[in-house]
């Protein structure tokens, strides 16, 4: 009687083998998956990666999107000390020389101010799109 159910675990592999191999397969690919996905819940946090402007001084820290100065943490400070606000002869917003929309403006409509309240005065409001301009 052992010997019967031996033959036919043995015939049943036989025939099935191909279906085993693939979800032992299917099965082995699931446990990996849930080891790996456990594993990163719990592995330590990467440092963010730092990029300094040596032109101007400025950081920019992974995503934060907004630009922090390693001296100062009031960009719109340092660059008013240097003055440095660029405005559109077209546009009505002055702008951070490092600001997205300063690097889009020409050079020949370009209007470079010393100050924030100079170009307050001649009409122009901040940007919008500019980290550390007061609004």
């Amino acid at each position: 009687m052992l010997t019967d159910i031996y033959n036919q675990i043995k015939s049943f592999l036989k025939a099935n083998q191909r279906d085993l191999y693939l979800a032992a397969l299917v099965f082995l690919v699931s446990v990996a998956s849930f080891g790996l996905g456990r594993l990163s819940a719990i592995w330590p946090e990467k440092e963010p990666i730092v990029i300094e402007n040596q032109e101007s001084g400025i950081m920019n820290q992974g995503n934060a999107g907004a630009a922090i100065s390693p001296h100062d943490s009031s960009p719109m400070i340092q660059d008013s000390a240097r003055g440095n606000f660029v405005a559109s002869k077209n546009g009505s917003s002055y702008h951070l020389p490092t600001c997205p929309g300063a690097k889009q403006i020409k050079e020949e409509n370009k209007i470079l101010f010393q100050s924030e309240a100079e170009a307050r005065a001649a009409g122009y409001k901040p940007a919008g799109n500019c980290p550390g301009l007061v609004k």
